[in-house]
């Protein structure tokens, strides 16, 4: 039996998760819930999985999942303070990091100090602040399991061999819903566009994520940080198909792969059950229908998001931070219909030439800069 506290539980990758633990009632167990202001779906969760403690940030949405609760023995909790309250819990062995956006890093930390295990799939806190998780994570004896499909494939290929042995990894990318678009086409891309992922069930942050190839760029950061490999050892292959979900090539010239079906139950009940496997429903992958698998070339003109992505990347320090910021508020605006599909790269571009540089950023330099990307 594993004690699980999930961070993001309304979420795509909460809702999967509390899925796993459906299916395995006696291997999981769910300590404490946490979501932004789902004030229905929290509900829900309490009374089907009878965490012990739920937190919602949005303080108001807390108060009336309280009243709506109270009958439950549930104790809710609102804020940040909350947040990390969950993640501090004693007898937990996992916390799932599924929250999106900056939000996580401060729960993560917090869960790392009391030597908990991370599920992590929230991108951001690695991006921003991996120079200071990763050597917490090390200091601490916690494993830190992908749950990303691209990082979860890599993590399982590296098993294949010794870190030293890494020649390269290679990232996949399915190119999202906008692939072979030229520039002049994706002027008159709409949200409603861009949210037509062809292969993946993701939130509406993600796919817009996906659908600029953003998404690529913050996991190659991501990748970076979690198998500690520089950034120039990272190759990113487009492959349509999301069969592949990454691979590892070694210095001997074998490339070890980890194919399946675009589902994320696979990658999140690996996190919960390293090193195990457990069976898992679903589709198989059918080589006889599928007769090939393509790969292409990153279009990084046409998708300069990616190329600011590697460009902050490469320099490291507070930039990452910065464009991950300016593209998080770019994205609100692009949803809300402020902004165009081609205005969120120029958006990204704008804070980075503009915002001053940090080569060694604290927990409060990073997370002061989305209030600069909002003043710029």
């Amino acid at each position: 039996m594993k004690n699980l506290v999930i961070l993001g539980s309304t979420g795509s990758i909460g809702t999967q998760t509390l899925d796993i633990v459906r299916a395995y009632p006696e291997r999981f167990r769910v300590r404490a819930i946490a979501a932004g202001s789902n004030v229905e779906r929290a509900e829900e969760q309490i009374r089907e999985f009878k965490p012990e403690t739920a937190v919602l940030y949005d303080e108001k949405a807390a108060l009336d999942l309280r009243t709506r609760t109270a009958d439950t023995g549930c104790r809710v909790l609102s804020g940040m303070d909350g947040l990390i309250e969950a993640a501090q819990m004693e007898e937990v062995d996992i916390v799932v990091g599924a929250m999106v956006g900056m939000i996580g890093i401060r729960p993560t930390i917090a869960a790392i100090e009391k030597g908990r295990d991370i599920a992590l799939a929230n991108k951001e806190t690695l991006v921003c602040a991996g120079h200071l998780i990763m050597p917490l994570a090390r200091e601490k004896g916690v494993k830190i399991l992908p749950v990303d499909s691209e990082h979860s494939a890599i993590f399982q290929s590296l098993r294949a061999g010794r870190h030293e042995e890494i020649e390269e990894i290679l990232l996949t990318a399915s190119g999202g819903p906008f692939r072979g678009k030229r520039r002049e086409e994706l002027k008159e891309m709409t949200a409603e566009d861009a949210l037509k992922h062809p292969n993946w069930d993701m939130g509406p942050k993600v796919t817009i994520d996906s659908a600029s190839l953003v998404n690529k760029g913050l996991e190659v950061m991501e990748a970076g940080w979690l198998f500690d490999v520089p950034v120039e050892k990272i190759r990113i292959v487009v492959h349509p198909q999301s069969i592949i979900h990454s691979m590892v090539q070694y210095a001997d010239g074998a490339v070890i792969a980890q194919l399946g079906t675009p589902d994320m139950h696979l990658p999140i009940q690996y996190a919960l059950t390293y090193p195990e496997r457990l069976t898992l429903g679903g589709r198989r992958v059918d080589f006889f229908e599928l007769k090939s698998l393509t790969f292409e070339e990153p279009d990084t003109e046409t998708f300069r998001g990616l190329a600011l992505a590697l460009t902050a990347a490469k320099k490291g320090g507070s930039l990452p931070t910065v464009f991950n910021a300016a593209n998080e508020e770019a994205v609100r605006r692009f949803l809300s219909g402020r902004i165009r599909f081609l205005e969120i790269p120029e958006l990204i571009e704008k804070a980075m030439e503009e915002l001053p540089f940090i080569e060694h950023p604290s927990v409060d330099d990073i997370l002061r800069i989305p209030e600069e990307v909002l003043r710029g």
